[in-house]
């Protein structure tokens, strides 16, 4: 299972990180990010040692996903050594979700 993240641990999270981190921000009401939820539990499994995978409640942790300007759910975004590389909104299948990791990981 993918490790939820919160206003509190959000930071922490990113600075401890030794890999690149993806951070799914959903909600509990959102249809499309609970169709995303399988492949980001995939690609937390495919990716283990290689990527953190963590989801972040907007609801729950409006501080963060305000500070990022997430605007919509699902959106998930890719840091590297705490900093935002990359972005995508919407629901995606395996492939085009692992594609983005690759080109993070690149």
């Amino acid at each position: 299972m993918v490790t939820e993240l919160t206003d509190g641990n959000f930071q922490e999270a990113l600075q401890q990180a030794s890999v690149p981190v993806l951070v799914d921000f959903s909600a509990s009401w959102c249809g499309p990010c609970k169709a995303l939820a399988p492949t980001i539990d995939k690609v937390a499994e495919e990716y283990k040692g290689r990527m953190e995978v963590y989801k972040l409640d907007i609801d729950n942790s409006q501080e963060t996903a305000a500070s990022l300007g997430i605007q919509s759910v699902p959106t998930c975004v890719f840091f590297h050594n705490g900093k935002e590389v990359d972005r995508f909104s919407g629901n995606a299948d395996l492939r085009t979700v692992t594609s983005r990791v690759d080109r993070v990981l690149g």
